[in-house]
């Protein structure tokens, strides 16, 4: 399926083909958009991307798989999804939105596996398609806002646990993360309850709340991070993000945690902001430059 943005041409496609992994048939249950507070797409049943190309003479051969927060319970898909794929293509990198599924009973086996598995099947499809798509295999990283923060560090923590049977042997390891006040741990001290109970349950087993802590789970192979996060949000605390990039440093792998005086929660892109907090593209953009991720294609 095709369909016409106002990036030019977006393609949407369906990651699991009709084959979702571990789904239960529920006809009651219906996607929606939910505008109450913030507009927002909830009950997920049919998980897609939608892929953004880089515009062709900007093209970097870097994709980042964007993965909008909205705490587990909805998709925050204009704030920190079309936005950010906007701001994505105009440094040449081909953004590819997540629409993952949202951890609920009533459509899964095991709903605590299911955002893994979608986030684990996406990154496999940017890769395989690297070539068809004009990216570099070895330049595909991951992105997330607060709960989608959780799948982004999931990912690039689990990418090797085997959550479902993938069809071949493509990688789903991310080459870097891009973590915007991203849930990091399920500790009841630290994390947001809202995504902790959406995806793990009121009572979950002390393992599984271990297992995805994601600070916990950092080994030397988890892929260099950006990170971002605002000291006085209510929302995710700054602990996460501290927890997580103290974690790289021990394993000796690149990382940059930017913490802001200000912003709160939820800012997206902080354009509308007169804070510091809204200097964070620019500081992500110079992380990006210097590791090799803006390079411009040689098109000859």
């Amino acid at each position: 399926m095709i369909t016409t943005s106002v990036f030019g041409q977006t393609q949407v496609i369906d990651i699991w083909n009709g084959k979702v992994p571990g789904s239960i048939p529920n006809p009651d249950y219906k996607e929606r958009i939910d505008s109450v507070y913030w507009i927002k797409i909830m009950g997920v049943t049919k998980p897609t991307i939608q892929v953004y190309p880089a515009p062709v003479d900007k093209n970097t051969g870097t994709a980042v798989v964007v993965c909008p927060g909205g705490g587990y319970y909805g998709i925050s898909f204009v704030n920190e999804g079309t936005e950010v794929a906007k701001w994505l293509n105009k440094l040449g990198i081909t953004a590819v939105i997540l629409h993952y599924r949202l951890p609920d009973d009533a459509i899964m086996i095991n709903k605590s596996i299911a955002p893994l598995q979608d986030g684990q099947e996406a990154m496999r499809i940017v890769r395989r398609n690297a070539k068809k798509w004009g990216i570099d295999p070895h330049k595909i990283g991951i992105m997330g806002f607060s709960a989608g923060g959780h799948i982004a560090s999931t990912v690039s923590t689990h990418f090797d646990e085997k959550v479902y049977e993938p069809k071949d042997s493509t990688s789903a390891r991310p080459d870097f993360s891009l973590l915007v006040y991203p849930v990091i741990s399920m500790d009841t001290a630290i994390t947001h309850m809202g995504s902790r109970e959406s995806l793990l349950g009121k009572n979950p087993v002390p393992d599984m709340v271990k297992y995805f802590s994601n600070a916990l789970q950092v080994t030397a192979k988890t892929p260099p991070a950006f990170m971002m996060h605002s000291i006085d949000d209510g929302v995710v605390p700054v602990q996460n993000s501290i927890e997580y990039a103290l974690e790289m440093k021990k394993h000796n792998i690149p990382c940059e945690l930017h913490i802001y005086e200000r912003g709160g929660h939820g800012y997206g892109l902080g354009k509308w902001s007169a804070g510091t907090e809204s200097t964070w593209t620019e500081a992500c953009e110079k992380w990006l430059k210097v590791k090799g991720f803006l390079s411009v294609q040689n098109k000859h």
